[in-house]
């Protein structure tokens, strides 16, 4: 989580000025491809739908020449599907700033068990957040992936047997899942 799109030196949530709140997606080109991200993205939002505020303006970022053109083709072949504008931008990416610790992980803060085995495995906040397993399960605790995907992956979290309990748990009890 962060903040991207915008001309002001180290924004905050309290001093954003023209940024955007955001993700930034580390990936290796060798194991998914660009074009497998973009296609995850435009799926995960309404790209028709207007953006009500720049804070949370409708946008993907790309890092080079490259990109864009992926970018840029892909929103039009989505508005080609639709039939309708697409309002998501394609904007260069500046700066990425990471967003304050309180924004970090913010749904899977809530529940603390699994932050209690979160700090164990990882001492230090930072590792946390950069933390591919604690964002998965940040995730799944916002009821985003599928019970299936939970299933195939909860090896590979790292979690005690109580941690799989927890979040398999929360998943069933709660119906997190859309």
């Amino acid at each position: 989580m962060g903040y991207a799109g915008g001309r002001l030196d180290n924004p905050t949530y309290r001093r954003m000025g023209d940024h955007t709140e955001t993700v930034q997606v580390d990936f290796d080109p060798q194991r998914i491809a660009y074009e497998d991200l973009l296609a995850f993205f435009w799926e995960s939002h309404q790209p028709t739908s207007p953006s009500w505020k720049r804070q949370y303006l409708h946008a993907v970022f790309y890092h080079d020449a490259q990109q864009q053109q992926q970018a840029l083709a892909s929103r039009a072949a989505v508005e080609d599907r639709l039939g309708q504008p697409v309002r998501t931008e394609v904007l260069p990416l500046r700066t990425f700033t990471p967003a304050e610790d309180y924004h970090q992980k913010y749904i899977l803060k809530r529940e603390a068990d699994l932050m209690r085995e979160l700090s164990r495995m990882y001492p230090r906040h930072q590792d946390i957040v950069d933390s591919t397993a604690a964002a998965r399960l940040n995730g799944y605790v916002g009821g985003y992936g599928t019970p299936e995907q939970l299933s195939r992956e909860i090896d590979l979290l790292g979690l005690s047997p109580a941690g799989r309990r927890k979040i398999e748990q929360l998943v069933q009890d709660k119906g997190l899942f859309n």
